[in-house]
């Protein structure tokens, strides 16, 4: 899981040992024997999911062998075959063309950029005036206007761009937005905000809404943010980001005294206009390229294939730091284990004629670590399956401890559940039957609080689908003493848990794919 505070978009966001293990195991997983004769009972499938199997498959894949893991490095290049190689063994499918498993992720290792924005005669600074969001590459760039577009916000019932043309053209737009005469917000009629001013959703809606219409640029004035920003990518030497293509639009958040220089008035102008400055670009990132890998295998559903349950977890780890190997068993090596565990037990009910109604799939996503990089860019830059077409996302991150707090009080048959009820009423109310029809596990809800001080439901992978408005659910045993630390090896996993802690998750997601009709999203972030 994330430890570090992570400036996402579409939020400012909270957002393995020395010890080898015992029983070293083939990188080349053997598949289960299974029956082959039809079945009608979901336990039979349930049942497959063994702690004999997940310890196999863990005491490979969190081994000293794969190296922690880290984005990009060698052992996590090791990881993404060890996954490959088994779903080929189950067969499972690949969910891209030309039995591809592998989704590229571009990366960078950042610098500190050579950036300069010059307007109006006055020469502003990276950092000091502007700073490097999202989708930002080497490019010089100079205009003779700029086009303000208001609070760059398009609904039903307001529009900003209405009446301009931002197609190519370097394009601001400032925070918040409008309310009429009387104090109420145009868009919900009332006195409450939409999610166009809403801090876990403005930048991801207006980023996209700039996109869509073809923007070049995008300066973003948003004071409350920016000095959070230059925190998080100020010093931005030897940090990982997803890597701009050339075709992507480029994302500056600017301080007030740019903002001002742009547009006199850009704090009481709402009007969206050419205005007639001109405007000079450089930016060089001076950032090293790296490619990594999100493993996507597939089962297509029996009758509703375009329908999509997303199961995830994270496959990277913290890599070796001072010789020493971060094995990250439990975050998230549980999770990956889990998901193999689940997608074997559903392979097995479609071999004996119980396919599931709704697609399934198992999304291993990288550099969580890094600020929950491979899932975003599967959201919100290369979706497989159309995200309007995916009903909900079962997420995965530390699934094989007890925590402290657990083992005080000598309740061991928990498990955290954050986001359940964030979306959807609907998605709660079924894993709280299924829990209590199949599993009986007890349901502490403690980090589901709005006001949980860690923020862990901003914390793992699952965020980057519920900012797209999809259901979601982070299964998580909480932090313990060998949290991000190379203690975090394979004979402390508790394989008993492991193993009830999939198979619920399995009930969860066969109920899901396997209901009558989809379930409804009838709430918002």
């Amino acid at each position: 899981m994330k430890k570090a505070l992570v400036f996402v978009l579409g939020a400012l966001v909270l957002s393995c040992g020395t010890q080898k293990p015992q029983t070293p195991q083939s990188t080349t997983p053997q598949p289960s024997t299974t029956t082959t004769s039809k079945v009608a009972d979901v336990t039979t499938f349930v049942e497959t999911i063994t702690s004999e199997e997940l310890k196999e498959l863990l005491y490979t894949y969190a081994s000293d062998d794969f190296e922690g893991r880290e984005t990009g490095q060698p052992g996590q290049k090791k990881a993404v075959q060890f996954l490959r190689n088994n779903y080929m063994n189950m067969g499972v499918a690949a969910a891209l063309p030309n039995n591809n498993y592998f989704q590229e992720v571009p990366l960078e290792i950042t610098q500190t950029p050579t950036a300069t924005l010059t307007t109006n005669g006055k020469t502003f600074n990276y950092t000091d005036d502007f700073i490097a969001v999202l989708g930002n590459k080497d490019e010089t760039l100079t205009v003779n206007n700029f086009v303000f577009a208001g609070y760059g916000i398009e609904s039903d019932s307001y529009s900003d761009y209405e009446n301009i043309d931002v197609a190519g053209k370097v394009v601001l737009i400032k925070s918040g937005e409008p309310k009429d005469a009387n104090g109420n917000y145009k868009i919900s009629g009332n006195k409450l905000p939409s999610a166009w001013s809403d801090l876990n959703q403005e930048f991801s809606l207006k980023y996209r809404k700039a996109k869509e219409k073809g923007v070049k640029t995008l300066l973003f004035y948003h004071p409350d943010v920016y000095h959070m920003a230059v925190m998080r990518y100020g010093n931005n030497t030897e940090k990982m980001k997803l890597k701009a293509d050339t075709e992507s639009l480029s994302l500056f958040l600017i301080d007030t005294p740019l903002a001002k220089s742009l547009l006199t008035h850009i704090e009481t102008e709402n009007t969206p206009r050419v205005v007639n400055s001109p405007v000079t670009l450089s930016y060089k990132s001076n950032s090293k390229s790296i490619i990594s890998e999100n493993v996507l295998a597939y089962i297509k559903g029996s009758e509703k294939p375009d329908e999509l349950i997303v199961l995830s977890a994270h496959l990277d780890h913290e890599g070796i730091k001072d010789g020493e190997i971060y094995n990250g068993a439990d975050d998230d090596g549980s999770g990956c284990v889990a998901l193999l565990e689940i997608a074997e037990a559903f392979k097995i009910a479609s071999k004996n004629g119980m396919a599931p109604k709704r697609s399934i799939l198992f999304l291993h996503v990288t550099a969580e670590e890094k600020g929950l990089l491979g899932s975003q860019y599967y959201t919100d830059f290369d979706p497989v399956f159309p995200l309007e077409n995916t009903v909900a996302n079962l997420n995965i991150d530390m699934i094989g401890r007890v925590d402290p707090k657990h083992e005080k009080t000598g309740d061991d048959n928990y498990i955290y559940l954050i986001g359940s009820d964030k979306l959807s009423t609907e998605l709660h109310q079924i894993s709280e039957e299924v829990n209590k029809k199949y599993v009986g596990l007890n349901f502490d809800y403690t980090y589901n609080d709005d006001n949980d001080p860690n923020r862990f439901y901003y914390r793992s992978d699952h965020y980057n689908f519920v900012k797209n408005n999809i259901p979601a659910i982070f299964y998580f045993n909480g932090t313990h003493a060998d949290y991000h630390r190379p203690s975090d090896t394979v004979e402390k996993i508790r394989y008993d848990l492991l193993e009830k802690r999939t198979r619920l998750i399995f009930h969860t997601a066969w109920e899901l794919a396997n209901r009558p009709n989809r379930i409804t999203v009838d709430k918002s972030n």
